[in-house]
């Protein structure tokens, strides 16, 4: 991550970061309770934890087998995504989640970027289940990296306006948004789960401080 070049795209970032978090995500579901799966979420408060994996296990296998259709990936979709499996059982539900960690990342590779952004709301998703169950690594953890770059080539490519990044617990810092020179960054200071939580239209728990300039946090969201 630069503050200067922009990266190009690595194909097989989305897929790698999907992998790792399988790796991570999967055996926890899998040591849960049923009663857990019914927590209210806070990064979607009309969404129960099961929602949510349902939520994410459908949008994969949509990449996995192409189904594209008109809408897709809508509000209003997502709610058909859900219903659709309300007589799954939970382990039902984890079963699809794993099978499409698994199998869509050469899918997003191939599609040119236009996919990209699945993977990382994917990510997104699992530090929400983190997060309403108390675990670490919520919105961070081995996957921060490639989170991180592949949310700053995302801004990048969607015109966002541009933000400088000094991360408290990550290196370098990061240049999001669009990088044509022509407007002044705004400066965000704190710490890269933080970061992430404002570009997902996250809450930031109380007791956690940061910085942001030249920007309102609400003007971040790029899932919104």
């Amino acid at each position: 991550m630069t503050t200067t070049t922009p990266e190009a795209r690595d194909p097989e970032l989305p897929g790698r970061l999907l992998v790792a978090e399988r790796d991570a995500l999967v055996p926890l579901l899998r040591a849960r309770p049923d009663a857990d799966f019914a927590l209210p979420t806070a990064g979607c408060p009309a969404w129960s934890v099961r929602d949510v994996l349902a939520h994410c296990s459908s949008a994969l296998m949509r990449v996995v087998e192409s189904r594209f259709e008109k809408g897709v990936f809508s509000p209003e979709a997502n709610d058909r995504d859900i219903a659709e499996r309300a007589e799954w059982t939970n382990r039902q539900v984890v079963d699809e989640l794993e099978r499409g960690m698994t199998e869509a990342g050469p899918v997003i590779a191939k599609a040119g970027g236009i996919l990209d952004m699945v993977a990382l709301g994917e990510w997104v998703h699992a530090g929400d289940v983190r997060e309403v169950w108390g675990e670490p690594g919520a919105y961070a953890g081995a996957g921060l990296p490639d989170a991180l770059t592949l949310l700053a080539r995302i801004t990048r490519e969607k015109g966002r306006a541009p933000l400088h990044a000094d991360l408290e617990d990550v290196d370098e810092p990061l240049l999001l948004g669009e990088v044509s020179g022509e407007r002044t960054p705004a400066r965000f200071i704190g710490d890269a789960a933080t970061l992430v939580r404002l570009y997902a239209g996250r809450p930031v728990p109380q007791g956690v401080s940061y910085e942001l300039a030249g920007a309102e946090a609400g003007d971040l969201n790029i899932f919104g």
